[in-house]
């Protein structure tokens, strides 16, 4: 370690800005883009999609701060020695990005509680971190908010309600998630907090977690190594899918808004997995088939976003193509293909 080559550090120069879930797919993705112009402080705990190696090139940044902590338990980061330099005390903490829960496709089963308190006392807790320190407050609400897509059904707008069993097995996540944004609502109006709420669309990209049943970059991997791309569900499940660069440029821009109400953020276009399957089989040039699994809980088929009023208020809509989305994926992919090594031979052993 070569600490003398850090850029120098000056407290109070900027933004002191907290993420929950950093370590996890969206979050890592969003510390890049912030923190060259941030102090960061990442929390995570680690359970679902958050892994160090997410976040390893981070940790020797002098404006960067990783606590292992789970959100479900208040957080005092005025018990935290390693914070000292950002001083919170006097600087405070300006945005708090609240993206931590955990999923997982696969494990969905495992989670549930974990999921369930997430969605309630975890965003309860960093709600009142954001009312400690008057920090605005952004949100990682969902598409799940709107229920399932319809057979005839035309993009959902914010203004839909949707419906949401809140007596099925994944009403932890589907209806936590409105739960959240209602926690959300009421700390706004009667606290006068300045939040944002996003509601997200399928995103994939690089750090995506594998072999979870999300199904984009297991495909990519399973076609360089030409195994059997394994869709859970037949061959009308179809989604949008948003690239991660995409979805960063939205969930910032909506940080920075004046808008306070629910805006959706994803890309309105659908693709049928098989579709997706097959292009991703041509672009590998990969000798891999297609097999069809039952479907997983946790997955199913989501409605199109309708994103106009993110066209007119945050001036924001997808610029990248699938086709430059699944290349950085590739590329992504084959260039961590050893360190991914151990999860095609757990694949091969199912």
């Amino acid at each position: 370690m070569f600490f003398s080559k850090r850029k120098k550090f000056y407290p109070g120069k900027t933004k002191n800005i907290l993420i929950t879930g950093g370590a996890g797919f969206l979050g890592s993705h969003l510390i890049d883009r912030l923190i060259d112009d941030a102090n960061i402080i990442c929390v995570d705990s680690l359970v679902g999609d958050g892994k160090v190696n997410n976040i390893k090139h981070l940790l020797q940044k002098p404006n960067f701060r990783f606590l292992k902590q789970n959100i479900n338990q208040p957080l005092d980061l005025s018990q935290f020695p390693e914070l000292n330099d950002f001083r919170l005390d006097i600087h405070g903490l300006q945005e708090i990005y609240h993206l931590a829960c955990p999923t997982s496709a696969q494990n969905f089963n495992q989670l549930r509680m974990e999921i369930l308190y997430a969605n309630s006392i975890g965003t309860i807790n960093i709600l009142e971190l954001a009312r400690q320190y008057q920090a605005k407050f952004l949100f990682a609400s969902s598409a799940v908010v709107y229920g399932p897509k319809m057979k005839v059904q035309a993009p959902f707008k914010e203004t839909d309600f949707g419906e949401v069993n809140f007596t099925d097995a994944r009403a932890c996540y589907d209806e936590g998630k409105r739960f959240s944004e209602t926690a959300i609502i009421n700390y706004r109006d009667i606290y006068r907090l300045d939040t944002k709420i996003a509601r997200i669309f399928r995103t994939y990209g690089p750090r995506e977690p594998l072999f979870d049943g999300q199904m984009v970059p297991d495909f990519i991997l399973q076609a360089l190594n030409n195994k059997p791309l394994i869709i859970y569900g037949d061959q009308n499940f179809a989604t949008s899918l948003c690239f991660i660069d995409d979805m960063i440029n939205g969930i910032i821009k909506l940080m920075e808004s004046e808008e306070k109400e629910p805006i959706n953020l994803g890309h309105p276009q659908q693709n049928k997995l098989v579709d997706l399957a097959e292009k991703i089989i041509k672009m590998t040039g990969s000798k891999s088939s297609v097999e069809f699994r039952g479907a997983l809980p946790f997955m199913r088929t989501l409605g199109l976003p309708d994103i106009s009023l993110a066209r007119e208020k945050l001036g924001w809509f997808p610029i990248i193509r699938l086709e430059e989305g699944l290349e950085k994926l590739i590329e992504y992919i084959k260039a961590n293909r050893m360190l991914l090594q151990p999860l095609v031979q757990k694949y091969d052993q199912e």
